[in-house]
């Protein structure tokens, strides 16, 4: 089990405690709930196989938000995905109406490279040195990603709203 300043967690302590962060990346990563499932659950079986011993609280975070942001890339490479089709909508289901621009939606249309550093700066909260860290890159890259994702989102949802 993996060790919290030398005191092991249990597996239901992991999940309830971060489960949720890892999920949310996981959908955001992937666009789909089912996919993020399974991403999420491939991070939990890696960090309970893997044992590792963590220093503290942040230390053990930015493992599991590295290890999903990694499985999401690693989803989308996937042979399997790239020979699947998804489900279409039924012909006969109406499409649910629109409320407007959905900016999550638009999130997730982004570029991997965009979509991190607005997910973890704008949903999570961390700083862009904190982002550069985490997805080992230089915080001015964040920073720029950033501005080019801003002003991506701007034109997506203009358009929506028009």
């Amino acid at each position: 089990m993996p060790s919290l300043n030398g005191i092991p967690l249990s597996c239901e302590e992991i999940l309830d405690r971060w489960g949720p962060l890892v999920f949310r990346m996981a959908v955001q990563g992937t666009g789909s709930r089912a996919d993020g499932e399974d991403v999420a659950q491939e991070v939990f079986v890696s960090l309970i196989q893997s044992d590792p011993a963590f220093t503290d609280e942040t230390h053990l975070r930015a493992w599991l938000i590295r290890a999903t942001a990694n499985r999401c890339k690693s989803w989308g490479r996937s042979p399997w995905r790239k020979h699947t089709v998804p489900l279409e909508l039924s012909r006969d289901a109406a499409p649910p109406p629109s409320e407007g621009p959905n900016v999550l939606e638009a999130v997730a249309a982004l570029p991997a490279k965009y979509r991190w550093p607005v997910y973890l700066h704008y949903i999570e909260g961390y700083t862009a040195a904190e982002i550069g860290q985490l997805l080992g890159c230089p915080r001015n890259t964040v920073l720029s990603r950033l501005s080019r994702a801003r002003d991506k989102l701007k034109d997506a949802l203009k358009e929506e709203w028009s």
